[in-house]
């Protein structure tokens, strides 16, 4: 289950100390790493976050986990912290939000486009372009093929959503030709 307020307020707690100290970069490489190995590694995270290990237990779980990192003080303490308020289970999350604020920082958006067939690369620049103009940020595109979009492109960046798929097309001329009846 996600926790999502919580991850924020921390998150926002450490990108606040990382932007002062002008690390939030490595901060966020930090937390991404960890968020990855807390995905593969199941023995891992069970060793940090299972109330049946004691507390000090988990805790030298995590200085081990640091200790390899090589992370700074700061950082190290507050992977610490989450061990010793219960809180390791939620750094997922706040890999997640941490992201998302680093994001914000850089003016960096995230987007999809879905096609009936591939884009080429000419193409995705293209709407790549015409996105960053319309949305005034760096724009990170996915790309997906949906064939039952028939055809053209569905774009989403944030809360914009550009349809312009013949499905759509037809649906609306659908509705028009039902409307006067």
């Amino acid at each position: 289950m996600k926790q999502i307020i919580l991850a924020r307020r921390y998150a926002k707690a450490l990108f606040a100390v990382g932007k002062e100290d002008g690390k939030y970069e490595e901060y966020n490489e930090a937390l991404q790493g960890l968020s990855e190995v807390f995905a593969s590694d199941v023995g891992l995270a069970d060793s940090l976050t299972n109330p049946l290990y004691p507390l000090d237990v988990r805790s030298k779980v995590m200085e081990g986990v640091v200790a390899s990192m090589g992370v700074d003080k700061i950082m190290g303490n507050f992977l610490s912290l989450l061990v010793e308020k219960k809180r390791a289970d939620v750094l997922p999350d706040i890999a997640e939000e941490f992201q998302i604020m680093v994001d914000e920082e850089k003016n960096i958006s995230h987007g999809t486009v879905v096609s009936a067939v591939e884009l080429s690369e000419k193409l995705q620049t293209k709407v790549q372009a015409t996105l960053e103009k319309l949305t005034g940020k760096t724009v990170e595109l996915t790309t997906s093929v949906d064939p039952s979009i028939i055809g053209g492109i569905i774009a989403r960046v944030g809360d914009l959503e550009l349809d312009g798929s013949i499905r759509t097309q037809l649906a609306s001329l659908k509705d028009s030709i039902k409307g006067r009846e």
